[in-house]
């Protein structure tokens, strides 16, 4: 079964675009692409044109997100929102955010230029949010959490490498930091959230599909772990050292374990040991912590079972332990109405029984699903690989995405109409019902 034509001239059409966005880079042979920033703005400017020419009216709103809107069967209508994000880790791939992006842009395309818009019970907004990965200043999903209601204007003072704070590249960039809450949506000017995204992961290739649904975004914590000893000499006995680096390691060795047995995902991606001489044991051990859970419930108990080993191995080691929370953002849900249209999409594009995935990686999806109802669909990417130059997708599977992305849109749309039909059909009966009651 291949993907509709309309999808695969689509394809190429995105392929091309994402090696166009690539060359809009502040990195030397690589690509990087930050918050704010001269190479963002270029960006907005060429995806705003092909917008234009895909028949959107576009804008840029406070909150530095592109945005290209397509009016539904009349004006003024709440918007299903299309997202993903257009700025990129240093030394990025061309995909990650980029292709969700690109994809729906062409979707809307599509359907604007097919008259399917005219019919939509719904107007349909392509968003390209202006920070997703926090590579400039730190904090993660900074545009996401403007549309969804979640901006904080703490984040204004936060510093970027060169010390520019972010309330300086906003009016740098022909912003108001102090209107960047009126991004938000709310529930009366917006239905729901899809997000189209590479997977990130190697289970589709498993597999051997193009597409999954997404069943939630996994809950995540991030701690820096700081184990205290003592220094002393190599010639000092085992029985009298207070080791915390051989502490941090068993710790570590413990972590990767408990994470496997309990079904989550965990890293310790950075590690350092003090004084750091070769024949001096390290007084103090500092490592990271990144797990990740697809419910909440399931990473706090993840975390209460390391934290419990940890101390039996302090307490062996004669050391102790300090943890300082860094992040954490609980799992989101995707909608379980949305996530249907989904899969009947890849359905009906791919010809083949739709499943779901946690989508460990955290996404925009995140900060806007407190406030919408959200639904995600992953494309397969070579390897699982991903925030790397290596990132790699199929133009086929990019068509078979694209044309289950547009029947998702319109399963939407089916659905609501016939839940209106039946709630006209209701009132009509009991309307009825109260005349002839009365007529008795």
């Amino acid at each position: 079964m291949s993907a509709a034509q309309w999808a695969e001239d689509a394809a190429r059409t995105i392929m091309d675009r994402c090696d166009q966005l690539a060359t809009l880079t502040s990195m030397e042979n690589g690509i990087e692409r930050t918050y704010l920033s001269p190479q963002m703005a270029k960006a907005f400017e060429l995806v705003g044109g092909w917008m234009r020419d895909a028949g959107l009216t576009v804008s840029i709103d406070p909150a530095g997100n592109l945005r290209g809107r397509a009016e539904g069967e009349r004006d003024g209508l709440p918007a299903l929102v299309l997202g993903s994000h257009l700025d990129s880790v240093p030394d990025a791939g061309k995909y990650d955010g980029i292709l969700g992006v690109i994809t729906a842009l062409s979707v809307a395309e599509h359907l604007v230029k097919s008259g399917a818009t005219a019919t939509l019970p719904f107007a349909l907004e392509v968003v390209g949010f202006g920070d997703e990965e926090g590579a400039r200043f730190g904090a993660t999903l900074l545009g996401s959490y403007a549309l969804g209601g979640g901006w904080n204007d703490e984040w204004l003072d936060l510093t970027d490498a060169d010390g520019v704070t972010m309330r300086q590249a906003f009016r740098d960039f022909g912003l108001d930091p102090e209107r960047v809450a009126e991004a938000a949506h709310t529930t009366e000017d917006a239905i729901g959230y899809l997000e189209f995204h590479i997977e990130q992961g190697p289970i589709l290739e498993q597999r051997d599909r193009a597409l999954s649904s997404v069943s939630s975004i996994a809950a995540a914590s991030r701690y820096m772990v700081t184990i205290h000893g003592l220094s002393c000499h190599i010639a000092t006995p085992y029985d009298l050292r207070h080791d915390a680096l051989t502490a941090a390691a068993e710790i570590i060795t413990g972590i990767d374990r408990i994470s496997r047995e309990a079904g989550t995902r965990a890293n310790v991606g950075e590690i350092s040991a003090e004084p750091g001489g070769v024949n001096v044991i390290a007084g103090k051990a500092t490592f990271s912590l990144d797990l990740r859970a697809g419910t909440d419930e399931l990473r706090d108990e993840t975390f209460a079972r390391i934290w419990d080993m940890a101390a039996d191995v302090c307490e062996r080691y004669h050391v102790t332990m300090d943890r300082e929370c860094i992040h954490t953002a609980d799992s989101a849900q995707c909608d379980p109405f949305l996530r249907s249209c989904i899969e009947e999409g890849i359905e009906q594009s791919e010809g083949k029984e739709a499943f779901g995935l946690i989508s460990y990686p955290g996404h925009d999806g995140m900060a806007v699903a407190g406030l919408l109802p959200i639904a995600m669909l992953y494309v397969r990417c070579k390897g699982g690989i991903s925030h790397s130059p290596l990132e790699s997708v199929r133009e086929d599977d990019v068509a078979y995405g694209a044309d289950a992305f547009a029947h998702a849109i319109e399963n939407v749309a089916t659905r609501l109409r016939a839940a209106a039909d039946e709630a006209e059909a209701r009132s009509a009966a009991l309307n009825a019902d109260v005349v002839l009651a009365m007529e008795a």
